[in-house]
């Protein structure tokens, strides 16, 4: 019987589908945040949720049976070493989605996937100051004269 064998085919072949999920995933470990496709969003979830609770029991075995599904070595040490030990105390339910509006081109539904207890760092704003000091230089740049 298949029951509740069901998962989103997001109009990929088998290959390419896992391989997208695992690409969406490594981002989502690296960046704590990755902002894709509602339909995107949801499979990836569950994807990430099961690498988490490997990255919780942290054995050996663990460990390479997530390199093989995300096949990026940096983001399984992300992975075991940042993100796991943050979600130690959680069940489940380590990630979130929050939808955002229609994307403007094909009106696909937009969403954020993000880690529950992770901190999120954004990236810093400039301050005027700092804006003014990098535009000079690049004036300076396309006056020069070329060789």
């Amino acid at each position: 019987m298949r029951h509740l064998k069901r998962t989103a085919k997001l109009g990929r072949t088998g290959e390419h589908r896992n391989a997208m999920l695992a690409n969406l995933v490594c981002s989502l470990i690296k960046h704590k945040r990755i902002t894709t496709t509602l339909a995107k969003a949801k499979a990836a979830r569950s994807v990430a949720e099961k690498m988490v609770t490997l990255g919780k029991s942290g054995t050996l075995h663990h460990r390479r049976l997530a390199a093989a599904r995300l096949h990026q070595e940096e983001a399984v040490r992300v992975l075991f070493n940042e993100i796991a030990p943050t979600q130690r105390e959680r069940p489940g339910g380590y990630t979130r989605i929050v939808r955002l509006g229609q994307r403007q081109g094909d009106a696909a539904q937009k969403a954020i996937l993000e880690w529950v207890d992770v901190p999120f760092a954004a990236p810093a704003a400039e301050t005027p100051d700092e804006k003014a000091k990098v535009e000079p230089k690049a004036e300076e740049k396309s006056k020069a004269p070329r060789k």
